[in-house]
């Protein structure tokens, strides 16, 4: 059996970010840079897989901060007339705006290119 205890609390610095471990106030989870790997183009494409039937636009590909990727997704939703979500570095959009979001990326020095059907 695994032994996948860690340390939740500690009485000299408080509570203990469960990702990275260190006090709260000097956690790093969200300073980190999200999709490094990714090879500079930002991919717009819409999905419908496991919603129902009802699609949304991805984009995918973005780099930054989680905090970062939060702001642009907030932007892109209020572009949009939308709702939706980040999660896991990938900015999901309700419904089909694959076009008002590729033009709005571009406008801002993004490379973007428009992915699936």
């Amino acid at each position: 059996m695994m032994n996948n205890s860690r340390p939740v609390y500690s009485t000299k610095t408080g509570i203990l970010c469960p990702g990275c471990g260190q006090p709260v106030p000097y956690c790093i989870c969200k300073q980190r840079k999200l999709n490094e790997d990714a090879d500079g183009i930002i991919r717009v494409s819409r999905e419908t897989k496991g919603r129902k039937g009802k699609g949304v636009t991805l984009v995918t590909g973005c780099q930054g901060t989680e905090e970062e990727l939060k702001q642009l997704g907030k932007r892109l939703k209020q572009l949009c007339g939308t709702g939706g979500t980040v999660k896991n570095g990938v900015i999901e959009i309700q419904g089909d705006v694959r076009q008002k979001v590729q033009k709005e990326l571009e406008k801002t020095g993004h490379k973007v290119k428009l992915a699936g059907g």
